[in-house]
């Protein structure tokens, strides 16, 4: 039987574990073989791809009051825009992965790279939130098909497990620090030009990958690809979406029968989805790996460390410059020692899990990150305090991420055999973007809703209500037109509001980061017994 069958026909057996030190030998895999420098420069490539869209994923966080100034979106619209790029990625990543699989993962990242170069364009110059709102949909297809062929293309490039361990170590890092760059170059943007510039820095970047990608990254697939499933992608997605749109238009406008109608199908097309993955010989993911603890945790730990760090980015961005008024590009500054916390974590992730266990690697990194959470909420988040607990705060959740990232990414994807290295590349990476978009959507909602309900509106007319009450960025536009006096007790109403949620979204974020760690680490006693 071939490694690709026992991987999908059943329980992944205890030889197939990823070890300290690198994923056992299996029967069938490749005699490994050094890299070579054609080698680790396509690796540069297929990071330096990977950054920007990383970077995609957040670089609209400090550019929400400027949108929300000159396209005046609701605060449904706004979280849309701002995570419905990552939500398509997380819906598509894994079709993706099997249609690389098929078709050759570097044609599939050339296809993706003129696709992404195009949605770019048009963001950059959206005249409406509906626009900006479908171009962004638009980039997600299109960075669903790259993100799958970076870490499959890693996987097939790297034979040795040390070297692939650090080259997913680079991988991790780029996409850690890709998230945490995001709203410095959109900070630096923003101080020079109008908010739509920060997707123009795309077209360069993707036209070079183009160019270069032929000459220095091999081709790679499956040469007995599974069939490819339209209606588990369709299911996927049907899950996925609906799920979410409940739970912001319940922070927005609170309970309603068409969102409960919503969140049960979302729920229904989950449990078809998963039949239906069970059911096929050829799945569209296959769920025998997640029998395995320590892949399961691995799995849940990478959706959980990115939620953090989207979350606190997406509010913490806000907190920044509409509560402690600090320009995009100060903002942005304040944000860099946690993006090198990121990728310092990333890199010592290589070297760390060659001394202990990587489950217990992965633990320490979620408690580090909880740890940074509890710091911004017990100390930082306050109208009145400086910015110094914010950016040490930052600064754990950046360390702890990177490493997380790393570990669980390189514990998915050395459980499956080389052949199927998109659909597990698909896994992780679906993982990643799934805790990007529900970070915003959950934590940004949670903020939102105790935002709402905590907003007094004493002395704002009427027909002011409305605007006032939609987001942060709407109240403090409407406190400027209102008479001093009743401006300035909006406004100071208005940031003890958004502090209030932001320390409900801290508190949830610490818990939710201490019981991943906790279970992670009980994985391990799993596997060993």
């Amino acid at each position: 039987m071939s490694p690709d069958t026992t991987a999908r026909s059943g329980p992944v057996s205890p030889q197939d574990e990823t070890t300290a030190s690198g994923p056992a030998i299996r029967p069938g895999d490749p005699a490994p073989s050094k890299a070579t420098a054609r080698t680790w420069a396509g690796l540069g490539v297929l990071a330096l791809a990977l950054l920007l869209i990383s970077v995609d994923a957040t670089v609209l966080d400090l550019a929400v009051p400027a949108i929300t100034a000159h396209l005046a979106p609701t605060t449904p619209q706004l979280l849309w825009i701002i995570d419905v790029y990552s939500f398509v990625l997380a819906g598509l990543l894994i079709t993706m992965g099997t249609l690389g699989d098929r078709i050759g993962r570097r044609r599939l990242l050339l296809i993706g790279a003129a696709g992404f170069g195009v949605a770019s364009a048009l963001a950059a110059w959206a005249v409406s939130p509906e626009m900006l709102i479908a171009a962004r949909v638009l980039q997600g297809v299109a960075g669903a098909t790259l993100m799958p062929a970076t870490l499959g293309l890693i996987r097939s490039m790297f034979t040795d497990s040390r070297e692939r361990t650090l080259a997913i170590s680079v991988w991790g890092a780029m996409a850690g620090s890709g998230a945490a760059f995001g709203p410095l170059l959109g900070g630096w943007l923003l101080e020079h030009f109008w908010w739509g510039s920060v997707f123009l820095i795309n077209l360069p970047v993707m036209a070079g990958l183009i160019v270069a990608a032929p000459f220095l990254v091999p081709e790679s697939r499956d040469p007995n690809p599974g069939r490819f499933d339209l209606v588990s992608a369709a299911l996927s997605m049907l899950a996925l979406i609906p799920i979410v749109y409940a739970v912001k238009e319940f922070a927005a406008h609170g309970p309603s029968v068409s969102l409960l109608a919503f969140l049960v199908t979302g729920v229904l097309a989950g449990w078809l989805f998963i039949r239906r993955q069970r059911a096929l010989s050829t799945p569209l993911i296959d769920l025998d790996l997640f029998r395995l603890p320590p892949f399961r945790a691995a799995v849940f730990a990478n959706l959980l460390a990115v939620f953090a760090l989207a979350g606190v980015l997406f509010f913490g961005s806000q907190y920044l410059q509409s509560v402690l008024g600090r320009t995009p590009l100060q903002a942005g500054l304040l944000l860099i020692p946690g993006t090198l916390g990121s990728i310092a974590g990333s890199l010592a992730a290589a070297y760390a899990v060659r001394y202990w266990r990587p489950v217990t690697v992965l633990s320490a990194a979620l408690v580090t990150g909880a740890a940074g959470a509890s710091l911004f909420w017990f100390a930082g988040a306050d109208p009145s305090a400086t910015v110094l607990p914010f950016v040490l705060g930052f600064v754990l959740i950046g360390l702890g991420v990177g490493v997380a990232l790393t570990v669980s990414s390189d514990l998915i994807v050395s459980t499956a055999p080389a052949e199927r290295a998109g659909n597990a590349a698909a896994i992780s990476e679906t993982a990643m973007e799934a805790g990007i978009a529900l970070g915003v959507a959950v934590l940004g909602s949670a903020v939102m809703a105790v935002f709402r309900r905590g907003l007094d509106l004493t002395g704002v007319p009427a027909e002011q209500t409305a605007a006032a009450r939609e987001s942060l960025g709407g109240a403090l536009e409407t406190a400027k037109q209102l008479p001093a006096a009743a401006g300035q007790a909006l406004t100071e109403g208005a940031h003890r509001a958004f502090v209030d949620g932001v320390h409900v979204a801290a508190t949830g974020t610490t818990v939710i980061l201490l019981l991943t760690a906790y279970l992670t680490y009980r994985s391990a006693k799993t596997k060993r017994r």
